[in-house]
């Protein structure tokens, strides 16, 4: 293959088509048309465009204050895009205007979508897309109506959208602490967030699930094997944040308080990035328990980054086959095959070398030459936000806008990076390569 056509390859598509949407983002929110009688510096309306895009939410300014309606809806686009995929999009476009999806393709976005390439393209899309949007309209109306109407058509619309997203964004200038106590709203964004990060794949299953369950048929389809791994998996983090939050985060707000942010929580943190506490006074066990929270992530196929709780259950499953003798990999009952087992593997590896270098790189351009004891808490700070913005959750202590524009960049690398993962890339890069057609003798190593 020539170099040329190795560019053109399937797997560079979804870099492309998300670097131009960044682009043409960032070029819109720093017109003066998007912008609230402010001015905000080109980087900065790049970072806001990739935090969008990736649907992330690190924000560098304000979101309610700084942008106009007009900048405002050109987030909202851009959060939608990024969430549902702009492959996903763009096949859908494809598809109705009866334009051929070629093989490859097919194959790609089931991989993406599905986790199995024998799929039907056109039906499965257009069913995505209407869920989709039935869900963000439906949570637009009840978000309107919960709060009596305080939220406006069009700040429920992009809250709504932002939650199902996973996005994290939101126009109030602290976030969504100011409902922290309100059951109501709390409940339509934790289901919208948990909607978002389960995955497409579940999320057309459930609704034939849940009507089996209210007909009350006998002998009722179950969920798929995939699909009650997600769901079991999810349900036991979010559990488990919750009980850690509330033990370790109870303050003086009343037990019910207490109980309903710790849930809200533990909801957002793998995912979404909306905060109803103040992460900037949680303690170092809670920011630390977000961060494993953050890297695992949501599943795949789903508006989520981070290493997907499939890759989660994988290497625990590998931990347990070793520790019991096993040479099969096995996961709620059903054997994992090597290939998939390799890729998880590669994938944690991946996710770790990478957050640890972006965290080495920022203690650099945040402060290299000033004593540890002047910078107490800026490590944690740091290392927060780089997992943050590998797992496009969005979740921050305050140091986002401080950030130097080196520091900024580095974000913005995360960002891009972990909303299409680091298994696109190692494609990427595979595409490079000339495949061996030899083994090399093998050797025995001291380990441990």
């Amino acid at each position: 293959m020539s170099n040329a056509r190795k560019f053109i390859s399937p797997a560079f598509l979804p870099v492309y088509f998300f670097a131009v949407t960044i682009l043409l983002g960032g070029v819109l929110l720093h017109l003066s048309a998007a912008q609230n009688g402010t001015h905000i510096s080109l980087l900065d309306a790049m970072f806001t465009s990739v935090s969008a895009t990736c649907v992330t939410g690190l924000v560098v300014v304000d979101t309610g204050s700084t942008f106009s309606f007009f900048g405002q809806g050109v987030i909202a686009v851009l959060i939608h895009v990024g969430g549902l995929g702009v492959m996903t999009y763009t096949s859908l476009v494809f598809y109705l205007w009866r334009r051929r999806v070629t093989l490859t393709d097919r194959i790609a976005v089931g991989e993406s979508l599905l986790g199995d390439p024998a799929f039907k393209l056109g039906r499965f899309l257009i069913r995505v897309f209407v869920v989709c949007l039935g869900i963000e309209a439906a949570g637009a109306v009840t978000l309107y109506v919960f709060t009596g109407g305080a939220m406006g058509w069009f700040g429920a619309l992009f809250h709504s959208v932002s939650a199902f997203c996973n996005a994290g964004f939101s126009l109030y200038p602290d976030n969504l602490m100011g409902f922290a106590g309100n059951l109501p709203v709390c409940l339509v964004f934790m289901t919208l967030i948990f909607l978002g990060g389960i995955g497409f794949y579940v999320l057309v299953e459930l609704p034939g699930f849940f009507r089996s369950i209210l007909r009350r048929r006998s002998g009722a389809p179950k969920l798929s094997w995939q699909s009650s791994l997600v769901m079991r998996t999810s349900l036991w983090l979010i559990l488990l944040g919750w009980l850690v939050f509330f033990l370790i985060e109870a303050r003086q707000d009343g037990l019910f308080t207490a109980l309903l942010q710790s849930l809200f929580q533990s909801v957002t943190a793998r995912t979404a990035g909306f905060n109803t506490m103040d992460i900037g006074i949680m303690t170092d066990t809670s920011l630390f328990i977000l961060i494993l929270l953050m890297v695992v992530g949501g599943s795949p196929g789903s508006c989520a980054g981070g290493i997907k709780t499939t890759t989660l259950r994988v290497l625990l499953g590998f931990g347990i086959s070793q520790v019991k003798g096993r040479e099969q990999v096995v996961v709620e009952g059903c054997g994992v095959d090597a290939s998939t087992v390799n890729k998880a593997m590669t994938l944690t590896i991946s996710a770790f070398v990478l957050i640890m270098v972006s965290v080495f790189v920022l203690t650099v351009t945040e402060g290299a030459n000033v004593p540890h004891q002047m910078v107490r808490g800026k490590f944690i700070e740091l290392f927060f936000e780089a997992a943050s913005a590998f797992g496009t959750v969005g979740l921050s202590t305050g140091l986002t806008p401080r950030l130097s524009v080196p520091g900024k960049l580095i974000i913005m690398m995360l960002m891009f990076v972990g909303r299409l993962g680091p298994i696109v890339f190692l494609t990427m890069m595979q595409t490079w390569q000339t495949r061996e057609h030899f083994r090399r003798a093998e050797k025995n190593m001291l380990i441990g």
